[in-house]
């Protein structure tokens, strides 16, 4: 082999070895959560008593959830559209998030529905 594939050669294997330690640092710097859409759901025909009554356990369930440290971000769109608002939960495992959500009173009375998208962002840009 000659002085030039062998430089060659060790320059390339040098690349590859960069190129999958700077992809493991990536890694390392990013985090998995879910993303949960709340959607309008189908059962929407509560008195408004009872509305209200549902949307204040909604909102402490939602401050329980942030307490034990499970649901970074909670809010609602402001649009009045189908779309009703966000939940981020952080958590590594979806059974767990599917739990967490279905024991929102506002999703158990048909008000909410939902939808889960595992997420992920880099360590630190959002949340601790």
């Amino acid at each position: 082999m000659t002085t030039f594939l062998k430089c060659f050669a060790v320059t390339v294997l040098i690349a590859v070895a960069a190129s999958t330690n700077a992809q493991e640092k990536r890694d390392e710097e990013l985090k998995a959560y879910y993303f949960v859409l709340l959607k309008k759901g189908p059962n929407r025909t509560q008195d408004s008593a009872t509305a209200a009554k549902i949307q204040k356990e909604h909102l402490d369930n939602i401050n329980r959830l942030a307490s034990i440290g499970k649901l970074n971000v909670a809010g609602p769109f402001l649009d009045d559209g189908d779309m009703r608002g966000i939940f981020i939960f952080d958590s590594g495992n979806e059974q767990e998030v599917i739990a967490l959500v279905e024991s929102d009173p506002a999703i158990k009375a048909g008000r909410l529905s939902y939808e889960i998208h595992p997420w992920m962002t880099q360590k630190g840009i959002c949340f601790k």
